[in-house]
């Protein structure tokens, strides 16, 4: 260590400290200011952030919007802090689409505005543009937040509008909108079915794409963020009957999906991507009788071989798992509808 030069002892320890620490550190002087502010160090500061002990979770209602801590040693929530928004709205009425390595993409309901928010930092960019990119409408459009192998955040917008499908991405870097090819099934582009926000995996950007909650077609769409192209795989091979539901996580650069099974008594197995077919990891036992107000207000949580099941007041219980321990929480289940979002904290910024 004494023959390493001072330059590099200092940036391997400011890249280890906690975010907001890092945001105090850039007023020490104007060195520090111009080494903290790189792509370099934000990168590697934020590959260093991504452990259980940043993760946050944000809540939104009605009333309020705050950010709790997950208590490692209770599974729990910790005590909750109050998040100001730092653009205008209405109500708090905001929805969190998509989020990766610290940054929520979101949506202002009352103007259909898509914005890049970082919670941790409190910077945001608006992405609306005056010729009508960067708005969503939810139930039409499908948004995936990812960066692709020039470092560069991107967003990809899929479009509804009848019977006419538009693909657009967004850049950080250039700032700006363009259109993109994609041909797929003409069923697909009917409100009849239902796309998920994107799950960012390995160079990849993964959608479900589902007829309805009960029966019903439902397909894998994947996006290769560097060439651009779409392709389509098959769902895991779950029961049909009763509601279903896929969501997908990204657990150490490999695709999980929870697909949550039955209409009165709820099951859920968690599959893994290999290739281009999905693998059975474990089959959770059938959730104690939940009313289907509760189940969509409830968030599952996985991590060291347990489930959480939780509201937004903290747990309901426990099931114990047989299965090899997840270091971090990735929740299970919807989050809320778009209510709520489980992202760690970071200095990413949403521009440049």
């Amino acid at each position: 260590m004494a023959d390493l030069p001072i330059h590099t002892i200092v940036f391997e320890i400011l890249t280890r400290l906690p975010a907001k620490d890092v945001g105090h550190s850039k007023s020490v002087c104007k060195q520090w200011y111009a080494l903290l502010s790189t792509q370099d160090f934000v990168r590697i500061h934020c590959s260093r952030s991504l452990v259980s002990s940043n993760q946050r979770v944000l809540l939104i209602d009605d009333l309020t919007c705050s950010v709790r801590p997950i208590i490692s040693k209770s599974n729990d929530y910790g005590p909750s802090s109050i998040v100001t928004f730092p653009f205008h709205h209405q109500n708090n009425d905001v929805s969190i689409l998509s989020h990766l390595n610290g940054l929520l993409c979101v949506c202002l309901n009352h103007t259909y505005e898509l914005l890049l928010w970082n919670p941790t930092t409190t910077a945001f960019k608006r992405l609306s543009t005056p010729d009508s990119h960067g708005f969503y409408i939810n139930n039409l459009d499908a948004v995936g937040l990812y960066v692709d192998a020039d470092d560069d955040y991107k967003v990809l917008d899929i479009k509804r509008r009848s019977g006419v499908l538009g693909v657009y991405v967004y850049s950080r870097e250039v700032d700006s909108w363009r259109n993109i090819p994609f041909i797929t099934r003409q069923e697909y582009l009917s409100p009849h079915f239902n796309w998920s926000a994107g799950t960012f995996c390995g160079g990849t950007l993964y959608f479900t794409v589902c007829e309805c909650w009960l029966g019903g077609t439902k397909r894998v769409i994947c996006f290769d963020v560097n060439s651009e192209q779409f392709k389509e795989i098959i769902f895991p091979p779950v029961p049909s009957i009763g509601m279903v539901q896929g969501v997908l996580v990204n657990v150490k650069n490999v695709l999980h999906m929870f697909a949550s099974t039955g209409m009165f008594e709820m099951t859920i197995d968690l599959w893994t991507l290999q290739g281009d077919y999905w693998i059975k990891v474990l089959s959770c036992p059938p959730i104690p009788p939940i009313s289907l107000s509760l189940w969509c207000d409830i968030t599952h949580y996985v991590t060291n071989g347990n489930w959480f099941v939780m509201t937004k007041l903290g747990k309901l219980f426990t099931i114990e798992m047989d299965m090899k321990p997840f270091e971090c929480f990735y929740p299970v289940s919807w989050f809320r509808g778009f209510k709520g979002a489980v992202f760690v904290q970071t200095i990413v910024s949403p521009s440049i």
